[in-house]
């Protein structure tokens, strides 16, 4: 209990700091619908005393005088109503969308041992989750404000007419929230389980997609639709849980509203007619007060009316809020790359050059010290080294992606730090062992928005073929996987991005790995091209065949320098 207690309070306090840019726009929201919201106590008044004055003369008011002050009331609070929502609308709009933005921003800049946070999740969250912070913003927030002003306001109007009305009101709106704190509960614990089904929907969608060649292969695409499918049917029974609680709260809620406004109608319909004579300060309700005490009973119910039904909106928020909570202290244990990832002018080749390098293959593991080393423009070198060397975890710190726990690294005369990393980076094509893309038409994943000469590159990664057989050519949509085209025709286009861009230095993570030697050829005459042009290779690589066209090869041994 203590423990929920406690996540419970760690939800309100990152849900109270997500409001908090928002927050006085939304309250502004809420004003404005109180205002309205109270200036029906003035058309109930103008209708009071024209129909008041029909039933017991003298007419105090005119009819066609109150039906013009009703319009040009109704009108003010139509302007009113409508400020109100797109107040709110907007705050809850810049709430989700910048969350989103700092969310994926923080993502962004991972560093290559990232593992706390899986695409998947990172979706989820990114995606439907964040969006349920929207309606609590929009509804919930404005009619919590309106549930503190106008309940009392209307009460106090209330007081000179009958203290009978009152007592009824004092009585009957506590047991609302009182209820509503109760179903929360609930609420609350069937919201947190959806969340945790729709992360898990992602994840297993996710995985089917990436695997779906394989599937096919081993035949085994029936059942995992069917474990699909069992994963969408407990998150279809998830949300029908929320909306039951959802629906239940509102029910019990609309209970307490209508006895409350029917025990009013019921003492003005007694009182007027005699038969209870107590409760309106001495003398009987006036047909003018009746009418009144009747029209504005419901809108003292209303804004708790409208909070209980926005009750499962906080609910979700406060899901969302735990989930992101969480995931921002994942986030924050991971480390970052270097840089900012702007767009910057490339600098000009030179000289790549690291010494007194310590790194971590993963975040909790123990440093790999790796010897000095240096490569020149023009030059093709190969690392070599048994698995678990940190071939990988070097390629990755020379491109800025991993922070080095210890030594420098320098292009030229320039140390890669977060002012420079972005420009250094822009010299540089980065090949890793699996295939990475935009999610894109085929020619802009290559081009990435550069001017150059795409068939040139094309032709000079060998990759005329793979265009010729896609159905739409070069708009031929691309996921980011480089889905629809196989391992090795991945890379060759990987080179052709390279090529297109005109990299000073590649830096490849075995790019022959797991291909036929046809296919391994085409790739290292990719590379060979780009080094013709004056780009420096730096190759990762088991394949005696890459090792053996390169210039040298540094042997990095198991574990680092000792």
């Amino acid at each position: 209990m203590k423990k929920r207690d406690k996540s419970t309070s760690t939800a309100k306090a990152e849900l109270a700091r997500l409001i908090a840019p928002v927050a006085g726009r939304l309250r502004l929201a809420g004003l404005l619908a109180a205002v309205s919201e109270l200036l029906w106590a003035a058309q109930s008044a103008l209708v009071a005393l024209a129909i008041g004055g029909l039933l017991a003369p003298p007419v105090l008011l005119p009819i066609w005088e109150a039906a013009l002050g009703f319009m040009a009331l109704m009108g003010l609070r139509a302007a009113l109503d409508a400020a109100a929502q797109a107040l709110a609308s907007r705050g809850a709009t810049r709430l989700v969308s910048t969350e989103r933005q700092a969310l994926i921003s923080a993502a962004a800049r991972l560093d290559a041992r990232a593992s706390g946070l899986t695409p998947a999740e990172l979706a989820s969250l990114a995606g439907e989750k964040l969006a349920l912070l929207g309606p609590f913003a929009a509804r919930y927030t404005p009619a919590e404000m309106r549930s503190r002003i106008v309940p009392l306001a209307l009460i106090l109007m209330t007081l000179p007419f009958s203290w009978i009305a009152v007592l009824i009101f004092l009585i009957a709106l506590p047991l609302i929230p009182i209820f509503m704190a109760l179903v929360g509960i609930a609420a609350q614990e069937a919201s947190e389980k959806q969340m945790a089904q729709m992360g898990t929907l992602n994840g297993a969608l996710v995985d089917r997609i990436a695997a779906v060649t394989d599937l096919r292969l081993i035949g085994a695409e029936t059942r995992a639709g069917n474990d699909l499918a069992n994963v969408f049917e407990r998150l279809r029974a998830r949300t029908m849980k929320v909306l039951a609680v959802a629906f239940l709260s509102s029910t019990v809620l609309e209970l307490f509203s209508a006895l409350g406004v029917a025990l009013v109608a019921i003492y003005v319909g007694f009182n007027l007619l005699g038969e209870i004579p107590w409760g309106s300060w001495g003398a009987p309700l006036s047909p003018e007060a009746g009418i009144f005490l009747l029209m504005i009973a419901p809108t003292v119910f209303q804004p708790m009316r409208d909070l209980s039904a926005a009750w499962h909106d906080r609910a979700s928020a406060l899901a969302v809020a735990t989930d992101l909570a969480a995931a921002k202290e994942t986030l924050a244990r991971e480390g970052t790359l270097l840089g900012y990832g702007t767009p910057e002018k490339p600098l000009p080749p030179a000289t790549l050059r690291w010494a007194g390098l310590a790194l971590r293959p993963a975040p909790n593991a123990a440093p790999i010290r790796f010897a000095d080393g240096a490569i020149a423009p023009g030059e093709a070198v190969a690392l070599s080294g048994p698995s678990g060397a940190g071939k990988t975890t070097l390629l990755a710190a020379l491109a800025g992606l991993i922070r080095p726990d210890e030594g420098t690294i320098l292009w030229g005369e320039t140390e890669l730090n977060d002012a420079n990393a972005d420009d250094i980076r822009a010299a540089m094509g980065w090949l890793p062992q699996a295939p990475q893309f935009i999610a894109a038409p085929l020619a802009e994943a290559i081009t990435l928005g550069r001017e150059g000469d795409l068939n040139a590159a094309l032709k000079a990664a060998q990759a005329e073929d793979i265009i010729a057989a896609l159905p739409e050519g070069l708009a031929t949509p691309l996921g980011d996987i480089g889905g629809g085209v196989s391992g090795g025709e991945a890379r060759r286009l990987m080179l052709a991005r390279a090529h297109h861009a005109q990299a000073a230095m590649i830096l490849a993570d075995e790019p022959t790995a797991d291909l036929d030697a046809d296919t391994a050829q085409a790739v290292m005459a990719g590379l060979m091209g780009l080094k013709a042009k004056g780009a420096a290779l730096l190759i990762s690589s088991h394949d005696p065949a890459v090792l053996a066209a390169c210039d040298r090869v540094i042997t990095l041994e198991a574990g680092g320098l000792q």
